[in-house]
């Protein structure tokens, strides 16, 4: 039973986003943090000729600083740090097995572009057996407490609003479903679960005629579908308000719409392999890619 949680940290504005976030979340939780900066002097050409003893003590100024800045926010909180050296993606997704939930950051491009996650953080979501929350840092930071300027690396989002699920109801799965209420149940917030619905292609050209009974045969079946998934849940939480919305659209897209004032979004992700590998899915990938809120990754079968 994981009874930690865990945030990759390179000194990165983006990473200290992710600490920021996994901080608090740690104190919601009452667990400690792990701090981990994972080097691999062989992938990046800038490090290729530092030996493992120099990188190691960079390492551990880098952790050091952030631990501090962490007891000096929240002297209440258990920081421990870890530096290795080895495969990011390895070592990241060993780390997550210990983890509830690992904590990584994601660089901003801002705009429309949406966010990279960068091929790291994809290859630790493709593979991670625990769920991993994806950090986004923006330019509005919050101030500092006790001061005037806001501090680097904080999030601007994912401080106010609801938890929102993405939910397949056609294939549920309870592992995004039980983290989601668990989180909103924490943040004392409510939580919105979608689904997203198109009319299947098998049933071809000729469907304009019966179009409209289709249309609401499908949206009845949906609407069923999602309240008895939600059961279960809202009778296990039922002090958490819920938003239930299911509608002929695009999840993708509304997802990343539904993320622009949401808490934290959370979408599933299928453990399964193909020849070219593990992969996180298509509306996974957008969201992860187009949602300025973090986004809570949890696999499931």
């Amino acid at each position: 039973m994981p009874h930690t949680v865990t945030v990759g940290l390179d000194g990165s504005r983006e990473s200290l986003a992710a600490v920021d976030w996994a901080a608090a979340e740690a104190l919601r939780r009452g667990v400690p943090l792990l701090l981990l900066q994972v080097w691999d002097g062989d992938d990046d050409p800038r490090t290729r000729l530092v030996d493992p003893a120099t990188a190691r003590g960079w390492g551990e100024r880098t952790l050091g600083a952030a631990r501090r800045r962490l007891h000096r926010r929240h002297p209440g909180l258990d920081v421990e740090t870890e530096w290795t050296c080895g495969d990011p993606v390895e070592a990241l997704c060993a780390a997550a097995d210990g983890a509830e939930p690992l904590v990584l950051g994601s660089r901003g491009l801002g705009g429309l572009a949406g966010f990279l996650a960068g091929s790291v953080s994809l290859a630790v979501l493709a593979r991670a057996r625990r769920p991993v929350v994806l950090v986004r840092p923006h330019d509005h930071a919050r101030p500092a407490p006790g001061g005037d300027a806001p501090e680097p690396g904080a999030p601007g989002l994912g401080a106010a609003g609801d938890v929102v699920i993405g939910l397949d109801v056609f294939r549920p799965c309870d592992e995004p479903l039980a983290f989601g209420f668990a989180a909103a149940d924490r943040y004392g917030c409510g939580v919105r679960v979608l689904h997203s619905w198109a009319v299947p292609t098998l049933y071809g050209p000729d469907v304009m005629a019966a179009l409209p009974l289709l249309l609401t045969e499908i949206d009845r079946d949906a609407c069923r579908s999602l309240d008895e998934a939600l059961a279960p849940w809202t009778d296990k939480y039922p002090g958490v308000p819920v938003v239930r919305t299911c509608r002929r659209g695009r999840p993708a897209r509304d997802l990343a719409e539904a993320a622009r004032d949401a808490r934290l979004v959370v979408v599933g992700r299928r453990n399964r392999r193909t020849r070219v590998g593990a992969h996180i899915g298509a509306v996974t990938h957008a969201v992860v890619h187009h949602s300025p809120a973090p986004v809570a990754v949890v696999p499931h079968d």
